[in-house]
């Protein structure tokens, strides 16, 4: 029988203790094999439904023999609420019970951190399903993200879930990848400034937001999922890193690392990455914690460890502390290969000081420490349902319109397509209905999510026909969705994608495509619409940009709702009648003409247009780009001094007015354009943003502070540099409507920066 600690002699019990102190008189007491114990994850629940992890089934024991875990503590407990649908109280009982004999039994009581996914909302049975990423970098709002994370997170408290699994913070580097869904767009600002605020927002909360995938995993080769990566050091540092340095700076506690190789080096098994930039240069102090199974896949996929103990080694001596997301590596092969030798202690030791570090953050050390058990707890509150259809109502993307648009009277609609009738076409592939809920068909979503037919039903007389599945499909429900178009004064076509994992669907993990047409017959299906002579407004739900330049002349209005989550029928809809002003811009450019090759409009300028390429990489619809029913005026833009300091600001002065009838939307967009430098670099690219509400008849001026530190690049030599010269600021409305060009003169003397420059503008 395990001997237990008298309570006079549990020092990491005392609060008024400096925090290391508590941790190191607790590492001072346990055995190895309880040290080791704090270092993984148990999925309990891990056999109770379909593949939910690349190789779920391969690298997993169901077996796992609770009782004896429970003797030596456990790290982490994986997705109690996100493995299966359960009732939240029921899951939240279930938990406390856990909780319980984890600490009960293990000789020092410390609970399990829990962690759940939270990409689209907490990753719960009927908890409220948020749009997606791509969404949130539509709204340019960070204050608006923000909020998203403070709620989510203050739900998982309530729950007694302590680390979200997000943001993702990979910049989409091309289009055919499946996971484009769950970028927040092909912008490192852009997606440093939204994902930064919702980590905020996480930690606003006391929840531990985990920044993914570090780094390079949305650089893969032709955008197949879990493939090689060969990015070199700039693209690393300019393009794929400063989203990250954003997050940290906001207090992100995690971090995961990617499932990639760069160059032969797994990022599993990078102590270049993962200790000497993360920890040595950036000072991260927090945890990382292995993406699912990726510690093993260094023996099994990578071949790089000779076996599940070489690998844990190697993903210890690299920075990972925490194996994730149940017990493989780091149990018996770890305790083995420390026995033998093999690993340092040292390692174990060092990794063991960050978990306990962060559980003492939580409070999961304190000797009043109690799980609590909430007795009712609604998941999807009337509260975060209307925040969840404000974020939805800003993403939505207007990207053409030739006056059809708004619906203002009632009409008859023939509303046809694959996404058309159907809920699920609202949710990406991490939300809980699409992630988990497809493998239990018996069970009903747990929220309302109403679909677009249900929407447009409030405002015009609707009929509704199929036209073709997502995939395949018959010639007489086209002929169907044909004939009700025909009939009708509009039609509005909603295609697009099936959220999925692994095949399941045409977007998501593992959902790779070999070019950009819209998946099936949905081409096929909106040619025969266009042919009725019926106007057609386009309505795409999908989780990435398609190829539609044969279509787009010919179309009335083209909308653009990503995965707009529960709410987003009633956004949709409340655009396309008018009661809402759109007001979203693309955070991913819309390819050209056959275009399917991986290009953002981030390039230098050997990758635009040439006469030497019969290869036309230039977007049918930009990067920035969105419409609105209310023109603005730029009335004025001016920088207030030419002369720049290289170790200063310069201040640029924006005035916007609003000569309408209606509230309208503005996203002063400034891009930055260096015309000789020591490397190649983008064009331009996006180095500020600010969303503005402008009432009927308001007139606003903008100020934004641009430090020199915006203008830094990595250099010949690797290091990063504020050069003196000439620049351009091209300020506009996107990265193809520039409505002034502002020289610039950065002056002083040349400056290498790092980590601490300044990464954001600010704004008067």
């Amino acid at each position: 029988m395990t001997t237990q600690p008298s309570e006079s002699s549990r020092p990491w019990h005392d609060t008024a203790a400096d925090p290391a102190d508590r941790v190191r008189a607790l590492m001072d007491r346990m055995t190895l094999r309880e040290k080791i114990a704090q270092l993984y994850g148990v999925w309990v629940g891990i056999d109770s439904g379909g593949e939910m992890a690349p190789h779920q089934h391969d690298f997993a024991d169901a077996a796992l023999d609770w009782d004896e875990l429970v003797r030596h503590g456990i790290g982490q407990l994986t997705r109690v609420y996100g493995t299966r649908p359960v009732d939240p109280v029921i899951g939240a009982h279930s938990l406390a019970r856990s909780q319980r004999e984890i600490v009960a039994n293990g000789r020092f009581g410390i609970p399990a951190l829990v962690h759940e996914e939270t990409l689209t909302g907490l990753a719960a049975w009927k908890a409220t399903v948020y749009p997606s990423p791509l969404c949130w970098g539509a709204s340019f709002d960070p204050d608006l993200v923000y909020r998203m994370g403070a709620r989510i997170g203050g739900t998982m408290r309530r729950l007694g879930v302590h680390q979200a699994l997000a943001p993702v913070l990979d910049v989409a580097r091309d289009l055919r990848w499946g996971r484009v869904e769950e970028t927040i767009g092909e912008d490192p600002h852009l997606v440093g400034m939204i994902g930064s605020a919702y980590a905020a927002g996480l930690e606003s909360a006391g929840v531990i937001a985990t920044l993914k995938h570090f780094a390079g995993y949305s650089a893969s080769r032709a955008g197949r999922n879990l493939a090689p990566v060969s990015v070199g050091p700039r693209e690393l540092a300019d393009v794929l890193l400063p989203p990250f340095e954003m997050a940290l700076r906001a207090g992100a506690r995690s971090v995961m690392n990617a499932y990639i190789d760069n160059d032969g080096v797994p990022a599993a098994a990078d102590k270049a990455l993962l200790t000497d930039l993360l920890r040595d240069t950036y000072g991260f102090s927090g945890t990382v914690v292995a993406d699912y199974f990726s510690v093993a896949f260094l023996h099994k996929l990578h071949g790089v460890a000779a076996d599940r103990g070489d690998a844990a080694g190697q993903a210890l001596a690299a920075g990972i502390d925490v194996e994730l997301p149940t017990v493989d590596c780091y149990g018996e092969p770890l305790l083995a290969a420390v026995e033998e030798g093999a690993v340092d202690t040292a390692v174990v030791d060092r990794a063991l000081e960050r978990v306990l570090r962060q559980k003492c953050e939580l409070g999961l050390l304190d000797e009043d420490w109690a799980p609590e058990v909430p007795d009712e707890i609604d998941l999807d509150d009337p509260e975060s349902r209307a925040l969840a259809r404000e974020i939805a109502e800003r993403s939505i993307v207007l990207l053409r319109n030739d006056g059809v648009l708004p619906l203002s009277v009632r009409h008859k609609v023939a509303v046809v397509g694959p996404r058309a009738d159907e809920p699920g076409a609202m949710l990406g592939c991490y939300s809980f209905p699409m992630h988990v809920g497809v493998h239990h068909p018996e069970v009903p979503f747990g929220v309302s999510v109403p679909t677009v037919a249900d929407a447009l039903g409030e405002y015009h007389d609707v009929t509704y026909a199929l036209g073709c599945p997502v995939l395949g499909g018959e010639d007489a429900d086209i002929a169907e969705a044909v004939a009700a178009a025909k009939d009708a004064e509009v039609c509005v076509a909603v295609l697009g994608d099936r959220a999925g994992l692994f095949g399941g669907g045409t977007s998501g993990e593992g959902c790779d495509v070999p070019d950009l047409k819209l998946p099936g017959r949905q081409e096929e299906l909106l040619e025969a619409l266009l042919g009725t002579g019926t106007p057609v407004v386009l309505v795409l739900l999908c989780g990435r940009p398609y190829e539609l330049s044969r279509q787009a002349d010919r179309l009335a209005a083209i909308v653009c709702g990503f995965y707009p989550g529960e709410e987003g029928a009633a956004a949709l809809a409340g655009v396309l009648s008018g009661r809402i002003n759109p007001s979203g811009r693309l955070p991913v450019g819309f390819p050209g003409e056959k275009a399917s090759q991986p290009s953002t409009y981030l390039t230098a300028p050997l990758g635009r247009r040439s006469e030497v390429s019969t290869v036309d990489p230039t977007p049918l619809f930009p990067f920035g780009h969105g419409l609105s029913y209310g023109a603005v005026s730029w009335d004025d833009v001016t920088v207030a001094d030419p002369s720049w300091p290289t170790g200063g600001r310069c201040r640029v002065r924006v005035t916007l007015s609003n000569t309408g009838d209606r509230t309208t939307t503005e996203v002063v967009q400034i891009y930055l354009h260096d015309p000789v430098a020591e490397v190649a670099r983008p064009v331009q690219q996006l180095i500020a943003a600010k969303r503005v509400e402008l009432a009927p008849g308001a007139t606003e001026m903008v100020e934004i502070g641009l430090h020199a530190d915006l203008t830094s690049y990595t250099g010949r030599a690797g290091t990063r540099l504020v050069e003196p010269g000439d620049v351009e600021l091209r300020v506009g409305a996107s990265s193809a409507r520039i409505v002034a060009t502002l020289a610039c003169t950065v002056t002083g003397p040349r400056r290498e920066v790092g980590f601490d420059r300044v990464l954001a503008p600010d704004f008067a």
